[in-house]
């Protein structure tokens, strides 16, 4: 049974929609109705429905203007548009947001039915992509490409221009004119509620469904994670990136019922960076214990550019990730685990030697990239290393190695707390000076603060516990209670001085926050004035 939220500031036909199709049958089930298209929004942020069926003109936020915010936030959802107005620039507009339908009112419910089943068979096809088990087809010279790409790109003496043709040849590039394209990899976790792997080779043909509808792109199932490669302008990158990992995200929760993680590298120049690029989403999703969203873009995460990094060996790997991402329990647990494979003389001392080296050029690394210079100058004061030439050596310096991993790890920790915190005290600050602008909105403050929309509003709400809207609502809703008990300013004035563009919408915010209207608190107020 599929969900639908129904949207029209008529009641009357709002109402009429929701008794009179036979949802049940057609496998529908309504799960909220809005008045405005504010409310819509909401509603379908906190409900997720499969399905919004919505007026094009509505109050406070547009039918277009609701659907260009969903896609930002629940890109997963179908929308069919109702309109009394036979416009045809509406409809050509609306294409570039999925709309699967744009009907005119007035409408009967047979029509309406008809076009609710149409609307069923496309949501059907979207769950039976991620749902059926065996893939139809593999392009077996499309992933030898991309596994030697990703893989063993640092060792390849590929030219760029032989890069391309094979780019061309499996669907990655449409011509030769790359000049202004640049390349990012993603790369696709999907597991139980156990953490078990469930990537199946189909999964590379769901994951290619979503990206289809933005990008162009080539995939491949790698190692039990779907890889690919992203082909885009920059400001392509800018307007689809985010959208697209957060609906194959939420595609994978909804469809699957199970749990989904997506990093995101940097973009790279020329199909050569790609290697580079693999690693990067890889170390992003090393991440993915520190917050609750489950899109991880590398940039977010270490803002200093990476070392040039090299095949490191499974250990070195594992130390990796468990100072990104694990807990220091984990941390201590493993380096106790290669301490007694050291103890019981698995492996000679150059062999040791050589590991402890790794671990600690890695440790450097990856302290460097997440926390910066300061916290690597303040870790060395845990490496006065010696060459070791016995036993006795290498495990005192095994020893201080170990000490140098939990250091590493409190001093990311702490600098990444610190971290949110200063990306937080500057969103406030930001709200706070600039809560007047009415088109301030996540996207345009993720830009400015050079994090993504989906780092931003995940950071604000794990350490805020609010989201974004809800700050900026409150501190627009605080200053127009100041201005309407202390000024003479009329409601409209007040409304623009806070940020608002609709008088009706700013009304309706404050009535949802106060509880009462503009006018009937300063009414209250001028009466205990008396």
């Amino acid at each position: 049974m599929y969900t639908v939220i129904v949207a029209d500031d008529e009641e009357e036909i709002r109402k009429g929609i929701i008794r009179k199709v036979r949802w049940q049958k057609l496998g529908f089930k309504v799960i909220g109705e809005a008045e405005n298209g504010a409310d819509a929004l909401e509603l379908t942020e906190k409900l997720e429905p499969d399905l919004l069926l919505t007026d094009i003109r509505m109050p406070f936020l547009s039918g277009l203007e609701l659907a260009r915010q969903i896609r930002e936030v629940r890109p997963m959802v179908q929308i069919i548009f109702l309109s009394g107005y036979d416009d045809f620039s509406y409809a050509q507009e609306a294409i570039q947001y999925n709309i699967i339908s744009y009907l005119l009112k007035p409408i009967s419910s047979r029509e309406l039915e008809e076009e609710l089943l149409k609307a069923k068979e496309i949501i059907d096809g979207q769950y039976a992509e991620f749902t059926r088990t065996l893939q139809v087809q593999k392009e077996m010279e499309k992933s030898e490409f991309l596994m030697s790409l990703l893989l063993d790109g640092f060792r390849m003496r590929t030219d760029e221009s032989e890069l391309i043709e094979n780019a061309l040849s499996c669907g990655l590039l449409r011509n030769k004119n790359t000049e202004r394209l640049r390349y990012v990899v993603i790369v696709v976790e999907i597991t139980d509620e156990n953490g078990r792997d469930q990537i199946t080779h189909a999964s590379v043909d769901a994951i290619d469904t979503i990206l289809k509808k933005y990008i162009l792109h080539a995939s491949c199932y790698m190692k039990g994670r779907v890889v690919s490669v992203l082909a885009a302008t920059k400001s392509g990158f800018h307007k689809y990136l985010h959208i697209l990992a957060e609906e194959i995200v939420q595609s994978v929760e909804r469809i699957l019922q199970m749990k989904c993680l997506v990093g995101v590298s940097r973009s790279a120049e020329t199909l050569a960076d790609c290697r580079e690029c693999y690693i990067e989403a890889m170390n992003a999703i090393s991440y993915s214990k520190k917050y609750e969203s489950n899109v991880y873009f590398i940039a977010d995460e270490e803002k200093n550019e990476q070392f040039s990094q090299e095949n490191f060996q499974e250990k070195i790997d594992r130390i990796e990730k468990l100072l990104r991402g694990g807990k220091r329990e984990e941390l201590e647990e493993y380096l106790e685990y290669l301490d007694m494979d050291m103890v019981m003389g698995k492996q000679s001392i150059m062999w040791m030697n050589l590991l402890i080296s790794q671990i600690v050029a890695s440790v450097f690394r990856v302290v460097y990239t997440a926390a910066g210079e300061e916290a690597v100058q303040e870790l060395q004061m845990y490496s006065p290393f010696q060459n070791a030439r016995g036993m006795e050596q290498v495990v005192e310096n095994f020893q201080k190695m170990k000490e140098l991993c939990l250091a590493a790890k409190s001093i990311i920790a702490e600098q990444r707390k610190k971290s949110s915190e200063i990306i937080c005290d500057k969103v406030l600050k930001i709200i706070e000076d600039r809560y007047m602008d009415q088109d301030l909105a996540v996207l345009s403050v993720s830009q400015e603060i050079s994090v993504t929309p989906n780092y931003l509003s995940a950071l604000i709400k794990k350490v805020t516990g609010r989201t974004f809207v809800e700050l900026l609502t409150e501190r627009r809703i605080e200053k127009a209670q100041e201005l309407l008990l202390c000024t003479s300013m009329k409601i409209r004035e007040i409304t623009e001085v806070c940020g608002y563009k609709d008088q009706y919408y700013f009304s309706h915010c404050f009535k949802k926050i106060t509880g009462m209207s503009p006018n009937a608190c300063r009414k209250l107020n001028e009466e205990k004035q008396r």
